[in-house]
């Protein structure tokens, strides 16, 4: 399987972006068939460059990660990313999820901090790793892999001292041998380019920086969502979703329109690839990605 790192080194010689697409492990049967006999068919269509397959909180869906990374690789011939955190692990148990992902013909990992499935204030697991920072040096240590980091536009939801605090902190985490950073969810492009700055001109950073945008579905689930994360919601998109209200469909419509403006202006100013939060749906990201003349 190839290298992400590779993937963007070879697009941006040849002047083409990334578009990568992020899955979560659906929760029945049937989420599951759809997911991978409709979901992933209809955006293998944008030939995207890989696709990432998210890790539940404390690592609740260990398990349905490692299976839809198999799946993806061995039925439909995609470069995945398997997310991995630090969540209620000790090293011991991180390598050995490590040795089954490259059993699965997967090195990509996008090491995480990760989030305790109660929503409680994280604490290093007895034997585990406190740091993503020290995640990624396990990892870089134990051989070929290339290794994602998640950046924060807007900083950490739960870093106190501030965005520029948990800046450096993810330059920690580039020190100790990431290959490019993937962003949390945000509205604001003003608040990626401060972000993506700062990194380049004051810190130093010379990896990808890649943006991660959600084309909105729903006027409550994105709430929850910004709820969770911390990103904020500019007062155009907000009165937008206000005036839409439950009309779900009108709020979807808008949503592409909204992700497409995003995506353009980001391309425009030279991001190396763009990452879609898609929520394991398809239309929106396709209806984006058609705008933008990627498909």
């Amino acid at each position: 399987m190839e290298l992400i790192r590779d993937i963007y080194a070879a697009a941006t010689h040849a002047g083409r972006v990334v578009v990568s697409f992020e899955f979560f492990p659906p929760k029945t049967p049937e989420g599951e068939r759809t997911l991978l006999e409709q979901t992933v068919p209809a955006l293998k269509q944008a030939n995207p460059g890989y696709c990432s397959v998210t890790y539940g909180a404390g690592g609740s869906t260990r398990d349905k990660t490692l299976m839809i990374v198999e799946r993806l690789i061995r039925d439909h011939e995609l470069v995945v990313l398997a997310h991995l955190t630090c969540v209620n692990h000790t090293r011991e148990e991180i390598g050995q999820l490590l040795d089954r992902i490259v059993a699965l013909g997967c090195r990509n990992i996008l090491a995480l901090r990760g989030d305790p499935p109660d929503g409680s204030e994280f604490r290093k697991p007895p034997g585990g790793f406190e740091f993503a920072s020290e995640l990624v040096q396990f990892i870089r240590a134990r051989g070929e892999f290339c290794i994602g980091v998640a950046g924060f536009p807007e900083g950490h939801i739960a870093c106190r001292d501030g965005k520029l605090t948990d800046w450096q902190h993810l330059k920690r985490k580039i020190d100790s041998g990431a290959d490019f950073v993937i962003t949390q969810l945000f509205f604001d492009n003003a608040d990626f380019f401060e972000f993506r700055d700062y990194l380049t001109g004051k810190l130093g950073v010379r990896v990808p920086i890649v943006p991660g945008i959600i084309p909105i579905l729903s006027a409550s689930q994105i709430e929850r969502f910004t709820k969770l994360c911390g990103a904020k919601i500019p007062p155009e998109l907000g009165a937008k979703l206000q005036e839409f209200g439950d009309d779900t469909a009108a709020v979807t419509e808008y949503g592409i329109e909204y992700a497409t403006r995003q995506c353009a202006e980001l391309l425009r100013a030279g991001v190396p690839g763009i990452h879609f939060y898609t929520l394991n749906k398809a239309y929106s990201t396709l209806k984006v990605l058609n705008h933008l003349g990627l498909a």
